[in-house]
């Protein structure tokens, strides 16, 4: 039913994408609404079809690709840096520990530049196909879809010392989180708005087992979890597991659609990080978070709208960085 959904949801967002994706508008940084009307009029369509197809085969590709926007944001700006594949000389963003094994989509985007480049070649950039895959994911979820002005270059530096430095951890605190979104030019508001993508998807055990056991040297989980929900995440991440393939869905609900039972969530006492139940640590934050969970329209408007102002931070435009012929190597 939720794929059924979706599939319709998506079509109905494709008519007003032919409709509305060639209007041009002029946003900051040189970047515009319909930058390759001239130029690859078909670029917004062929990323979309290649999203679709694999979100029909894995569902998790389309959480996998919103995240993936985030953490290539977040690291040297939208620029594509995060799909570099690493060399024998150089470890790249992708490698972190932060980011192998959860981002996921990277054959989605090679899949969209090998029919881009065919069709309209040394155009595109990479870093404006993960904006458009980012946007697309979001739709196909029942989300809000919005335009994404485009026109970045793509960079030529990927290092891996740079994750860790500039990403969230899943244990800040809201101060932390505070910080580490206004240093990439974006509100507290903003910080709790796009908090809520974690709405989609699942998360590695790995990255929650420290809340379950011990946490603090307690002798057992964080008391700011709700016990049975607690106990629901011990039973699918046994104490000590190693193992990579064990996940659990960030919503247990509706792990891939695009609402705000991630709020919901939060006000149980049933948020997964701590990065996530501290936002109720703070008055204005605890605000913001029960805004959201009660207006599921006004939240889906201000993603939407934190999406398009994310993916502006720092981007190259002009002349400066390059087009990528192949997303995961520089030219």
């Amino acid at each position: 039913m939720i794929l059924k959904m979706n599939i319709h949801s998506s079509k109905v967002f494709f008519a007003l994408f032919l409709a509305f994706s060639c209007l041009c508008v002029q946003l900051e940084a040189q970047l515009r609404v319909g930058f390759y009307c001239n130029s690859c009029p078909l670029a917004e369509r062929i990323v979309r079809e290649e999203v679709m197809k694999g979100f029909m085969n894995d569902k998790g590709i389309a959480p996998g690709l919103v995240r993936m926007h985030f953490h290539d944001c977040f690291v040297r700006g939208c620029d594509g840096s995060v799909l570099i594949d690493s060399t024998s000389s150089n470890t790249a963003e992708k490698d972190s520990p932060a980011n192998s094994p959860s981002l996921r989509g990277f054959e989605v985007i090679d899949n969209a530049k090998t029919r881009l480049e065919s069709q309209c070649k040394g155009v595109v950039s990479c870093a404006d196909i993960l904006a458009f895959a980012a946007r697309d994911s979001v739709a196909i979820t029942r989300g809000q879809s919005y335009n994404v002005p485009s026109g970045r270059r793509d960079g030529r530096v990927s290092s891996e010392s740079e994750v860790l430095q500039n990403l969230p951890g899943f244990s800040f605190n809201v101060d932390q989180l505070t910080q580490n979104f206004a240093n990439k030019n974006l509100t507290q508001e903003e910080m709790v708005t796009l908090s809520g993508a974690h709405t989609l998807g699942r998360s590695h055990c790995t990255s929650v087992g420290s809340r379950l056991y011990n946490f603090n040297g307690t002798n057992g989980p964080d008391s700011t979890l709700e016990s049975k929900y607690a106990g629901q995440l011990q039973q699918q991440c046994p104490e000590g597991s190693t193992d990579s393939s064990l996940v659990v869905s960030m919503d247990p609900q509706t792990p891939f659609v695009t609402d705000v039972n991630y709020y919901q969530d939060l006000l149980a006492n049933r948020g997964l990080f701590t990065s996530d139940q501290t936002l109720l640590s703070n008055s204005n934050t605890a605000n913001e978070v029960n805004q959201n969970a009660r207006n599921q329209f006004l939240w889906m408007r201000k993603f939407a709208a934190a999406m398009v102002k994310m993916g502006q931070i720092e981007v190259l435009t002009g002349n400066a960085g390059e087009i990528r012929a192949n997303c995961r190597v520089i030219n």
